[in-house]
């Protein structure tokens, strides 16, 4: 080029910015300088954003000294960089600093501000913020209500969204978009047909992303009448565009939430649909539909579909292999996991990671340890998920020296950041262990006290080892973080309840209520030829109730002749007078339910598998051991946390979970 004037190097600079070479951007700045050539506004700016995707707070730094010392005038856009550099380089004090002292701030400025208040877990401070904006336009709106949602606080979220309708702001695609994964969570599906309403009446042109998210909408919230119409009247849109990447989703997101919704054989009669009509089944359809069969534990479809896919030629690369090998652990069945990581044979990291996970999920800690660190001895560089795999096979495994090594190796040799997740699964190594004081100086000294996922564990850990006194401590901190999840009321119950607390039981009730906290009802499924079976606590929906039952009261006479007997201080009520009510509660949890109508279902050897929404608590956990001993049966038991394989009255948690 014969002539480079700041121009022609802004151009060169912001085009590898844009399409993530930013490392490469960094070094033609440097060169750009070393010619002589000084930087404009725009040249800087991008610059600076170069330096938030990288964290290069030293460089950032070093930038923003050299705009002060060559007095560059700033303007918003050069200002927005720089505050958005300090955010996402995690620098605060700055960041405030800078946004305080701007004199021109716009919808931008505001939109870094309240997202970094709520990504740090202040939502107070981001909702005063977003208060005290004026004039709001639908992209604060959206960032707020979009924060809010991903932090938990959907009812907060969703009163935001019903102001943004009372000022009268128009909602767009990303509005709409939100509003309906909104619904989903909150799985309101009154709100969603109002949503879907609002669309039609909007004259937005509902194109495939947004006809996808009501899909989704839809088979979440139950309506698999509505998700199928929506998906019939695809036709007419993608008629011009066959093949997209719309109507890939589109069919994946249909098969996934007939998944979701228990109907397994239109489930796969969509896929094999799918594949008749050449809609281009991927790696995307195939990861997805698998994945939907992971999350429900429906191993048969996962089955047929791996079955479907082979026949049609597909390579077993890492990517299909990751999703096989999480799909199989995720159903409970190990063993084909770990064939199918033997056929892969590939060093890829995300390949291994699936295996790690698959090991700690199953509670085999030191066979996760053994795999993690081989593949780091040849050469396989970790990722954050990596990580989250070793640690909760280490929490779970008590392996407590090791996980601590990980989590300083993350940091210190291969620079990852810890998340939630990682912070959480630090808090679950040390719980487990019963070192409570360790957990509170974790807390302190990562400045995570605002994280209401991991003062969760550390109450988990408290009812594990029955200390109260720390139990009220931890709950007022986490009662602090203003969670709407029921789950820390009902443990910091429990743990009253096996004191025999009662009135402080009660009085956690009344907190509930009067915050609006619903406990979500304990559920459990088993499949049993093709179909699954659902059941919850004293269920009377199933056909087969009576012989149910019948088989359940007789199993637990047996049960309590070779030495068990149910812990009635786990109800949530006082029943020291009622002690036979209490065993008789106990005695038809759902995960009991289940296992009766599995054993009356199956072969006296084959193994039943069966899925819980909830931890599996104390007396059902023995129940299970003793069963397994009585009957000489498998019974494999995936909770929120792990497995649990129950063989001749000993459990692979080792009674550690």
């Amino acid at each position: 080029m014969p002539h480079r004037d700041v121009r022609t190097w802004t151009i060169l600079v912001s085009t590898f910015a844009r399409v993530g070479s930013n490392g490469a951007a960094l070094e033609l700045f440097k060169t750009m300088q070393n010619e002589g050539i000084k930087p404009n506004q725009f040249t800087l700016s991008s610059v600076l954003k170069c330096c938030s995707s990288l964290s290069e707070l030293k460089i950032g730094k070093g930038v923003h000294g050299w705009i002060l010392r060559n007095g560059v005038v700033f303007d918003v856009i050069l200002e927005n960089a720089l505050f958005y550099f300090y955010v996402k380089c995690e620098d605060f004090g700055s960041a405030k600093w800078l946004f305080e002292s701007m004199e021109e701030k716009n919808s931008v400025t505001w939109n870094i501000m309240i997202g970094a208040y709520l990504d740090t877990g202040n939502v107070d401070k981001a909702v005063d913020l977003f208060r005290r904006q004026g004039l709001k336009g639908v992209s604060i709106w959206n960032t707020i209500i979009n924060g809010l949602m991903r932090n938990g606080f959907e009812r907060i979220a969703l009163k935001l969204l019903y102001e943004m309708v009372k000022y009268g702001t128009l909602f767009n695609e990303v509005t709409f978009s939100i509003a309906l994964v909104l619904v989903s969570l909150l799985k309101d599906l009154e709100l969603g047909k109002q949503i879907h309403g609002r669309v039609l009446l909007s004259g937005i042109h509902v194109d495939g992303f947004l006809r996808n998210s009501l899909i989704d909408m839809y088979c979440k919230c139950g309506e698999m009448k509505m998700a199928l119409k929506v998906f019939e009247k695809m036709d007419t849109y993608f008629g011009r565009n066959e093949n997209s990447i719309e109507e890939v989703i589109s069919w994946s997101s249909i098969i996934s939430g007939l998944v979701l919704n228990g109907e397994f054989e239109d489930a796969f009669k969509t896929f094999t649909s799918m594949v008749r009509k050449d809609i281009g089944i991927d790696a995307f359809s195939i990861t997805s539909i698998v994945s939907a069969c992971a999350s429900f534990g429906v191993l048969e479809l996962g089955r047929q579909v791996h079955g479907l896919v082979q026949k049609m030629g597909h390579k077993l690369d890492a990517h299909l292999g990751s999703s096989l090998i999480d799909m199989y652990a995720k159903c409970g069945n190990l063993d084909d996991a770990k064939r199918i990581f033997k056929q892969t044979n590939d060093m890829n990291v995300v390949l291994w990671t699936s295996m790690v996970y698959s090991y700690a999920l199953h509670g085999r800690g030191r066979e996760a340890v053994q795999l993690f660190e081989f593949s780091m001895s040849h050469g396989l560089l970790p990722n954050e998920v990596t990580f989250i795999g070793v640690l909760t096979a280490c929490s779970h495994a008590g392996l407590v020296e090791e996980g601590c090594r990980y989590f300083r190796l993350m940091k210190e040799v291969y620079g990852i950041k810890p998340g939630v997740e990682h912070f959480t699964r630090m808090v679950d190594l040390y719980g487990r262990a019963g070192q409570f004081k360790e957990i509170k100086k974790f807390i302190d000294e990562n400045g995570i006290h605002h994280l209401g996922a991991v003062w969760r564990s550390f109450l988990s850990s408290c009812r594990l080892h029955r200390d109260i006194d720390m139990a009220e401590w931890v709950s007022e901190n986490l009662l602090r973080c203003k969670t709407l999840d029921a789950g820390p009321y009902v443990l910091l119950s429990n743990i009253y309840a096996i004191k025999q607390r009662w009135e402080e039981v009660a009085t956690v009730r009344r907190l509930m209520q009067s915050r609006g906290v619903k406990k979500h009802p304990c559920q459990s499924w088993i499949q049993i030829r093709n179909q699954v079976h659902a059941f919850i606590m004293h269920d009377r929906s199933h056909p087969q109730k009576n012989e149910i039952r019948a088989y359940l009261y007789k199993l637990i006479g047996r049960l309590r002749e070779i030495g068990y007997s149910s812990d009635a201080k786990l109800v949530m009520q006082d029943v020291e007078k009622k002690q036979g009510e209490g065993e008789m509660l106990l005695g038809f949890h759902s995960e009991k339910l289940a296992t009766a109508y599995g054993i009356i279902s199956t072969a006296s050897r084959t193994p039943i598998r069966i899925m819980k929404n909830l931890r599996i608590c104390d007396d059902c956990h023995n129940f299970m051991r003793y069963t397994s001993q009585l009957l000489d049966k498998e019974i494999i038991v995936r909770d929120i946390h792990r497995f649990h394989h129950f063989k001749h009255g000993c459990c692979s948690c080792g009674d550690y979970w």
